[in-house]
């Protein structure tokens, strides 16, 4: 199988988003699949191959501590199965899969599948690693609406054993088992959703730590408080205000207020008048050294 994996377009202004498959081209190439990167410039892929090689030669010492011969062998299939381009339409003539993590927003992601779409072969499916957005809308804008899924997978890539597969109504089942079977042959435990608002994963966390700003909102406890008292007492890695700097708050906002549009009567959805405010003062979380906490 062939499999493109879109992390940028040229023009378009590359956002960083927690949710976004940033090295999952690199575990389809380190399991048998060719896979051609593209991004905006030749500049941003000569870094992109550079992370791809230190990635791997992280991951090579874990995995091959023993047999380092194994692991050099190892790193030089993956990169033989791994090539760039800046020419998303030039390459998507001889591809069988096609996997999007461009920028979150709707009308880019739409224009790009509806450009792609006129040049890729019949049997190619499209697919979106999108976090937030509707599938259906993004395959409306092609013509192969029964060819077009969604695949979420999770950073990081090499250690998230979870892809999403997103079905919409569609989406064939053909498309729908060839999508399960590649998240499988990538070494990934796929789970199956329809395509609602967050798929299952972000559906439940974006609300959760959004009830979290209200509980603070309301005076009712700190957000120190309420980060220490998930941790210790549900057992959760971070709380939800560290987690929500470690998103970003212009990502979860953005995630929100999507989502509001779409359902506006539903209470989970409801915006964050704190949320907003932060971001409109540009603290969006550890990328700029602030959101709810300090970072030096």
């Amino acid at each position: 199988m062939c499999v493109c994996v879109w992390i940028a377009e040229r023009w378009y202004d590359l956002l960083t988003f927690f949710f976004f498959p940033v090295n999952a081209h690199v575990v389809a190439a380190a399991s048998g699949h060719t896979v051609v990167l593209v991004d905006q410039s030749d500049e941003i892929l000569k870094k992109s191959t550079k992370g791809i090689e230190e990635s791997l030669k992280r991951v090579t010492k874990k995995k091959f501590a023993d047999k380092p011969e194994a692991g050099a062998e190892f790193i030089e299939k993956t990169l033989k199965n791994l090539t760039t381009s800046t020419d998303a339409v030039a390459v998507v003539h001889s591809t069988d899969l096609v996997i999007e993590a461009i920028v979150e927003n709707q009308e880019i992601k739409s224009e790009l599948f509806k450009r792609l779409d006129k040049f890729a072969p019949e049997h190619t499916i499209f697919t979106s690693n999108t976090s937030s957005l509707q599938i259906t809308q993004l395959a409306n804008s092609t013509t192969r609406q029964d060819r077009f899924g969604g695949l979420h997978f999770f950073n990081p890539v090499p250690m998230m054993k979870l892809v999403e597969v997103v079905k919409t109504p569609m989406t064939s089942q053909k498309t729908y088992e060839s999508l399960m079977d590649f998240s499988k042959a990538v070494g990934k435990s796929p789970v199956s959703c329809k395509d609602t608002p967050g798929f299952i994963v972000n559906r439940l966390l974006v609300p959760y730590m959004m009830e979290a700003v209200r509980l603070f909102e309301r005076g009712d406890a700190s957000k120190e408080d309420i980060d220490v008292a998930m941790k210790l007492g549900a057992g959760y890695p971070m709380g939800p205000f560290e987690l929500l700097d470690y998103v970003g708050l212009d990502t979860s906002k953005y995630i929100i207020d999507g989502w509001h549009a779409i359902e506006p009567n539903n209470p989970l959805f409801l915006p964050s008048p704190l949320l907003d405010k932060l971001v409109e003062e540009k603290k969006l979380g550890r990328k700029t050294g602030e959101g709810f906490y300090k970072y030096n």
